[in-house]
């Protein structure tokens, strides 16, 4: 497991990315929320952001959105669970930065974020969030600042950003049946071979 998520094998994408989506499929049956495990929850986000037409890289970056939580290891089973912030969306973009462009990892590093600025700017908003991200939004810095509301909105990627916090918030709902990871594989192999670090390969 080391290998793989040290980028071993990246020479054969399709193999690479079938033994990523394994380990997530494993890794994932733990639980973040209340009401999905974090893989359904992973392939509840990609659906939405396909279902609504965005590009390749955005429904990449919403699959991958939480992948920080199982590197961290962070779950409802842990006795300290939300005790502290493990920055797991900064823990998933340095990790995914090696692997796709910034258009993956950067939505992913500022989708915490995003939610901050929603519940700065958004009335009502707060109280959509489900139980848990309510909790963790207070050991995230809770809602934005005037200041920290400018700061974000000059991110290169912050829409994008604001619109994945958006499908990540509709992706738990128990029982519903979306497609599994076989379907990302072509798209987020392509990607991962289009790096500019992977063409020498």
């Amino acid at each position: 497991m080391t290998a793989l998520l040290n980028g071993d094998g990246l020479d054969h994408p399709d193999s690479f990315v079938d033994h990523l989506f394994a380990w997530m499929e494993s890794k994932g049956q733990s639980r973040y929320d209340e009401a999905v495990s974090q893989c359904e929850h992973a392939l509840q986000a990609a659906w939405q952001a396909r279902e609504s037409g965005a590009c390749a890289a955005l429904v990449i970056a919403a699959l991958f959105h939480d992948i920080g939580h199982l590197l961290v290891d962070e779950h409802k089973g842990q006795g300290d669970f939300l005790s502290q912030d493990l920055c797991h969306e900064r823990v998933g973009a340095n990790w995914l930065a090696t692997l796709f462009p910034a258009a993956v990892s950067e939505p992913v590093r500022l989708h915490v974020p995003a939610k901050r600025w929603l519940c700065a700017g958004e009335a009502g908003y707060v109280k959509r969030l489900s139980l848990a991200s309510q909790r963790s939004l207070q050991i995230q810095g809770g809602p934005m600042s005037p200041a920290e509301k400018a700061a974000f909105e000059k991110e290169p990627h912050w829409k994008e950003a604001v619109q994945l916090r958006l499908w990540d918030d509709e992706a738990k709902v128990t029982g519903r049946q979306v497609p599994g990871f076989d379907d990302y594989l072509a798209p987020c192999a392509t990607l991962i071979s289009r790096m500019p670090s992977r063409t020498a390969l």
